[in-house]
């Protein structure tokens, strides 16, 4: 359990811890078979690009902007996968001229499709693909038209390496089961029809438990294993993996600032709140996630579960909103402004999704947990102020 008052950190603020996530990723391989790749989706936490350059075969890029932080990172262009259901041609062909055909590049629909060959054939190269097959969303495409696409004469510019497939996240292990043998089933009537997949990306979208009380599955990355061997052994299995990766790899920090009891309900403000802070199904607070409080001189550290009763307090952050409330009837004793509050499994998404621009707030900071138990700034505060408004430079007529 680490002490970060005793670090100095300035809430709020988001800590990922670099050796812990590279760890994860050793884990998950040693689980699953060294013979399974694994792809990093940037999306889940783009300050981890960084430290699993080494660490995982592939990353997801599905925007021009998650490109750039790979190739600033330095991800050589044989682990880049350009993804995404909107590709602009001129984002497509900035790719092919940096990384050409050592890149791999997915198709969600016949337009892309047809955007790729012609570029490749433009251009003088020949383009790995992977074709999503879609779970009825608006990604991907239907069976009927991946299968039209794998059966056609395979045009000279593009080489179809397989497909890509994935549905969402949060599922449980039934839900897996029932898409791999969807996934196996296609595989083999691919094979029938003399076109068989190579690869096959597969974004399992498992469960990670944020709240306190969740059923923990049993063996769950054993369970996953016997069912990855039921595909084809001439596909190649790459695992799409973020926030399954990401999660338990960051804190959110957040200190209180004030505290008040309004007709018999007590509420603690906090310095952060829901813009910074998105947990999946979080319900307004209503469920408790993993969390602990350290108090303001560093005396004393207190972790929390559901079975606590103690004095119960509604934890709310700094948006002036009815909606932004983080945990609701949280047991605390002897609460004080200034005492910290730290969510755990903050590590995906939360610094991406929450609605950072909302009421011209700052950015939190973003500090890097070293392998020397350090704490190491990554990003200082952001003033939003600057992006809500037209310049900065302003001039105010008829005033």
């Amino acid at each position: 359990m680490r002490d970060y008052e005793k670090s100095g950190i300035v809430t709020p603020a988001y800590v990922f811890d670099s050796k812990g996530v590279q760890g994860r990723v050793a884990s998950v391989r040693r689980a699953l078979g060294e013979a399974r790749k694994i792809c990093f989706a940037v999306k889940a936490n783009p300050f981890f690009v960084e430290e699993l350059a080494d660490a995982v075969d592939f990353f997801e890029v599905c925007s021009p902007g998650e490109y750039d932080i790979c190739r600033a990172a330095g991800i050589a262009a044989e682990k880049i996968v350009l993804s995404g259901v909107y590709k602009a041609e001129a984002d497509v062909v900035r790719v092919i001229g940096e990384c050409g055909e050592r890149a791999v590049y997915t198709a969600e629909s016949v337009s892309q499709m047809n955007l790729l060959e012609r570029l490749a054939r433009e251009k003088g190269v020949r383009l790995p693909v992977l074709l999503r097959l879609s779970c009825g969303n608006q990604f991907g495409m239907d069976e009927a038209t991946v299968t039209s696409i794998l059966t056609r004469k395979e045009g000279s510019y593009t080489q179809i390496l397989g497909m890509q497939y994935y549905s969402g996240t949060q599922k449980k292990t039934e839900a897996v089961a029932r898409e791999i043998g969807k996934l196996k089933a296609f595989a083999e009537q691919a094979a029938q029809a003399g076109t068989p997949l190579r690869r096959i990306e597969y974004g399992p979208g498992l469960r990670v438990n944020y709240f306190c009380g969740e059923e923990e599955e049993e063996n769950r990355l054993g369970v996953f294993r016997e069912l990855l061997d039921t595909l084809p052994e001439e596909c190649e299995i790459v695992l799409e993996m973020g926030r399954f990766l990401a999660a338990e790899c960051g804190e959110y920090c957040t200190r209180i600032v004030d505290t008040k009891s309004t007709q018999g309900n007590r509420f603690c403000i906090v310095d952060g709140g829901i813009h910074h802070l998105n947990y999946y199904g979080q319900m307004m607070g209503m469920k408790h996630p993993f969390l602990r409080r350290e108090r303001a001189d560093a005396a004393e550290t207190q972790a929390y579960t559901a079975e606590d009763a103690q004095t119960s307090w509604t934890v709310c952050g700094s948006l002036c909103t009815s909606a932004d409330v983080l945990v609701k009837n949280l047991p605390l004793q002897g609460v004080a402004a200034g005492d910290m509050l730290i969510f755990e499994k903050a590590g995906a998404y939360s610094v991406t999704e929450g609605i950072g621009l909302f009421l011209s707030r700052r950015l939190p900071r973003i500090y890097r947990l070293t392998e020397s138990g350090e704490l190491e700034l990554l990003r200082d505060f952001i003033e939003t102020s600057k992006i809500n408004r037209k310049g900065v430079n302003v001039v105010w007529k008829n005033c």
